[in-house]
């Protein structure tokens, strides 16, 4: 078994397997299914609003969409209409074997996101279509042509894993943890083991060919077929009221990181939240607790208030960033 700290993951990851002891009211009210564009079935969860916006929530690299459950349960309960999905080769996604994908990022943004956005469009198109991303999520959601239609996001430690902005403290740790054991690991098996390893789920290995070569720009690192240039623009064509939350423990989206995606949704009207976990008076928050339970008191109204008012509380915790002034 592999033990050394470099390789060991925190303990507030999310679980890599479904958790029995979850209440009934965090399973979905329905299960959904859509093919995207070159046919590859993309499954996910609702959860049920009357009235309010439907949301779709885009998860993090390697993260199963159960683990946003319980907010996305409680968000329904706020007056939203929530869907999560996996991406191919993740969870319910995963319909061919993992070692058989070539996926990259791109892929799960301009088709697996493409298609569930385009399907809550759709099916409820009189009400405000929003998003909430996580980590690679808030940056995968903006590939899809229909992020164009989105009237409101929430982005939480959203980012795309350029080495150079990680946390001083810890880069050298985690540049050869994500961008040479991981892509090592990859080329043995042909994909990422990461269930086996203790890492959240294994991951197709475009995926991790794109994080291990990642540069300051997107569409000039990874592999696609489709013009650096479009990938490039498709973020501007997003019109929505975006808020961008990063919290200052959180090793991957720095400060940097976080403005670096920022900028590629240069047509949304954009606000960057950084919050401490001091402001909230807890020790830790990191890069996947925002969506623990044990801040639904604290954290999650953040994200409510944004996706059904477009505004934040009067006492939102932390410091606004951007816009300056």
């Amino acid at each position: 078994m592999w033990t050394p700290m470099l390789y060991r993951w925190r303990p507030d990851a999310p679980p890599s397997r479904p958790n029995p002891e979850r209440p009934a009211s965090a399973m979905p009210a329905e299960r959904f299914e859509v093919a995207a564009e070159d046919g590859y079935p993309i499954r996910g969860g609702i959860w049920h609003a009357d009235t309010g916006p439907v949301v779709v929530l885009h998860a993090a690299t390697a993260v199963q969409a159960r683990y946003y459950a319980r907010f996305a349960s409680w968000l329904s309960g706020q007056g939203a209409t929530v869907l999560t999905f996996d991406y191919r080769g993740i969870g319910e996604s995963r319909s061919t074997p993992v070692k058989d994908l070539q996926a990259g990022w791109v892929d799960w943004g301009v088709l697996d996101a493409e298609a569930v956005l385009a399907y809550a469009g759709r099916r409820w198109p009189d009400r405000a279509l929003c998003a909430v991303g996580h980590s690679i999520g808030g940056f995968a959601l903006g590939l899809a042509r229909t992020s164009d239609r989105l009237d409101r996001i929430v982005t939480v430690g959203a980012q795309f894993a350029y080495w150079r902005d990680y946390d001083p403290r810890q880069r050298r740790a985690m540049y050869l943890k994500w961008h040479l054991f991981m892509p090592a690991v990859t080329r043995l098996f042909g994909y990422f083991p990461g269930a086996r390893l203790g890492w959240l789920e294994d991951v197709p290995r475009g995926v991790v060919r794109d994080w291990g070569r990642m540069g300051p720009r997107f569409e000039s690192s990874v592999c696609s077929a489709l013009d650096p240039a479009d990938l490039a623009a498709r973020h501007g064509a997003t019109r929505a009221r975006l808020l961008a939350i990063g919290l200052t423990d959180d090793p991957f989206c720095t400060e940097a990181a976080g403005q670096r995606l920022l900028d590629y949704y240069s047509g949304a009207d954009r606000t960057h939240l950084r919050i401490a976990p001091s402001d909230i008076a807890v020790p830790e928050i990191g890069h996947f607790a925002f969506f623990h339970a044990r801040f639904e008191q604290t954290l999650w109204p953040l994200a409510a208030a944004w996706l059904l008012s477009g505004r934040l509380p009067k006492d939102v915790p932390g410091r606004i960033v951007f816009p300056t002034g």
